[in-house]
């Protein structure tokens, strides 16, 4: 994005959860927030306690950042000032903060954060959402039954059909499978699963990212892709019927591919997104080729949502060490969807 939009342009209202407020979520929203001219491009609603983001900022020494706590929805009237606009679902509560560790206070109030900021989006008060790391063990034990944000934000939704999709730049990775145990992935892995997942992929790239023709890569799921049935039948009775018939839809599926060989070679470069089956079959590969640079994205929601690709790094929570760069880059991707979702903008704006 060019460094001097000038602010008539359409600037998305964009919620920003507090994430887990022991972990390095408060510290790279407050790095990032303490570049103004990030302002240029969007108006930040922060979704989270105020008493954490006053003495967060105290720690950091970021003594220009003003805060302003409005009600349950943004302040209209302040999106052009510089004060940043607070929404504190436990106002007049300052909770407890535990740097480094892992607490049920802190878990309930990052998911608390998240439904509200949820909430806003689909009141359409807010144009997209981007969420700080939580903590999946924190999360459960203030009671939350999800595996993590995008399942929880999907229920809320009342959505389906979504995939965890990971972005940098050109490189984008979608899965079949995100949050469940190894052992029952085999098990996840069906025709309509994998065929539904292009779908979704094929239609945010479209409609997100501005891809005419998307050209999707499927992975394999056994070492080789199976080696023709020798190390699984995977592949064979599942995978290929599965990329064939999303073909006959008109969708532009190859595959599948051996993992290990498909990223070594760099053959994803002639690809627009790829399909993973697993989890670390997808994200391994993706953190190592992105540099931390990269994002979280839920293709297929009703709303904007990204995130950083990182956790809540406890261990160096605290030590003024956290990079802002993939916060940054999440939010600049929320704001860039959200245009492209925004009935009324310009191409110029959508482009930058």
């Amino acid at each position: 994005m060019p460094a001097n939009e000038p602010r008539g342009m359409f600037r998305p209202r964009v919620a920003i959860t507090i994430g887990d407020i022991n972990g390095i979520g408060p510290e790279v929203i407050l790095k990032c927030l303490n570049d103004r001219r990030i302002l240029n491009f969007f108006v930040p609603i922060i979704v989270g306690p105020i008493s954490t983001l006053r003495t967060q900022a105290e720690v950091l020494g970021l003594k220009d950042l003003e805060f302003r706590v409005v009600g349950e929805t943004p302040d209209a009237e302040l999106e052009e000032e510089t004060a940043i606009q607070v929404i504190d679902p436990v106002a007049n509560h300052d909770p407890p903060v535990r740097i480094g560790q892992i607490t049920e206070t802190a878990g309930k109030i990052a998911m608390v954060c998240v439904g509200q900021a949820t909430d806003m989006c689909l009141e359409r008060t807010v144009d997209a959402m981007v969420t700080a790391p939580i903590s999946k063990e924190a999360i459960a034990r203030a009671g939350f039954n999800v595996p993590g944000h995008t399942e929880f934000i999907a229920s809320r939704a009342n959505t389906t059909g979504f995939t965890m999709m990971m972005v940098a730049e050109k490189l984008r990775v979608g899965l079949v499978t995100a949050h469940i145990p190894l052992i029952q992935v085999p098990r996840a892995i069906t025709r309509t699963t994998i065929k539904e997942k292009i779908r979704i992929i094929c239609d945010s790239l479209t409609n997100d990212f501005g891809v005419s023709r998307p050209r999707i890569a499927v992975l394999g799921l056994n070492p080789h892709a199976g080696d023709g049935g020798v190390i699984g039948t995977e592949e064979r009775d599942i995978i290929i019927p599965a990329i064939n018939e999303a073909r006959s839809d008109g969708r532009m599926a190859y595959g599948p591919f051996a993992a290990d060989g498909f990223f070594a070679s760099r053959k994803y470069a002639s690809y627009d997104a790829v399909l993973a089956m697993y989890h670390d079959q997808g994200l391994t590969p993706f953190k190592v080729l992105s540099f931390n640079s990269g994002i979280n994205f839920t293709a297929g929601l009703p709303i904007v949502r990204t995130s950083p690709d990182h956790g809540t790094a406890f261990d160096i929570a605290g030590t003024n060490q956290a990079s802002p760069d993939s916060m940054r880059n999440a939010i600049y991707a929320a704001i860039d969807i959200a245009r492209r979702r925004t009935p009324g903008a310009s191409k110029t704006e959508q482009a930058a």
